[in-house]
């Protein structure tokens, strides 16, 4: 029998499917995912994931955490010194918002979390992307990109207010993700990420990394924008595991989704700056 406790503990997240309660243990688990597959292929796949994410897991440099001490990524602390450079050069694309396509219209297949246009992107780099339009746009950010090893995709993260992004995960663990926050409205503790069992309220200028393969959940709930520099880069893994994982991820522009997302951005950007 579950004991008060273990109630207090739980958590109440919001899906597409609707709301339901899992535990904190739940949610520290890499397995624990939102949808369990019902056909024998599905659970079959999904048994392959398990084992290839543990296998990721047991290679990692760092612990495996939800969410990693900054300190651990020596290029992190110069990227935060630059974070003024960067958010000056988003004030400039901002004023071109309303035009940015939102993210669910570049890669389909987040249209599972969104379908609005809350979630606006400005692309800056991505797997099996021409996104040399919008990164003349933005010199020193594209530079500073440069010097994070292994970087395989960054984008201007753009949440409209009073957006929700509803509890989900990533599909690959051999990647991690870097917040960057640029523009975070106050009160700043209702604009906020929950990754595992843990929330994050942003704050400008001090960058979070984080495993997305964790369930996770996003909220502005806030009367502002909220923007971050949402950067995906490659896992330090010893070898010969590093070796693997950078080999799989440059497998990423094969992949059909990817080089329909590819496509829809190469259109957008044509279709952008022949407007300007």
């Amino acid at each position: 029998m579950r004991t008060t406790a273990d109630m207090q503990r739980d958590f109440i997240i919001q899906t597409e499917a609707g709301a339901h309660a899992v535990t904190a243990s739940d949610l520290r688990n890499r397995r624990h995912t939102l949808n369990l597959p019902t056909s024998t292929f599905g659970r079959a796949v999904l048994g392959a994931q398990n084992l290839l994410e543990s296998a990721v897991a047991a290679a990692s440099v760092h612990a495996d955490e939800p969410i990693y001490d900054t300190a651990a990524f020596p290029w992190v602390a110069p990227l935060e010194a630059q974070w003024r450079t960067i958010r000056s050069e988003l004030d400039a694309v901002m004023l071109h918002r309303e035009r940015m396509p939102s993210f669910h219209e570049i890669i389909k297949e987040v249209s599972t979390i969104t379908t609005d246009d809350s979630w606006k992107t400005f692309f800056l780099l991505g797997v099996g992307m021409d996104c040399s339009g919008n990164a003349a746009r933005c010199p020193e950010t594209t530079r500073l990109l440069r010097t994070i090893p292994g970087v395989t995709t960054a984008f201007f993260s753009i949440l409209s207010p009073g957006k929700h992004i509803p509890a989900h995960r990533g599909a690959y663990n051999g990647v991690l993700r870097l917040h960057l926050p640029l523009l975070v409205p106050e009160p700043h503790e209702r604009c906020r990420i929950r990754i595992g069992d843990q929330y994050h309220a942003w704050a400008e200028g001090r960058s979070l990394i984080f495993d997305d393969t964790y369930n996770h959940e996003v909220w502005n709930d806030t009367e502002g924008w909220r923007v971050v520099l949402f950067v995906d880069f490659a896992r330090p893994l010893r070898q010969p595991w590093h070796w693997l994982n950078r080999k799989f991820i440059g497998l990423g522009p094969l992949a059909p989704f990817l080089r329909e997302a590819g496509r829809k951005q190469k259109a957008w950007e044509a279709s952008f700056y022949r407007k300007d």
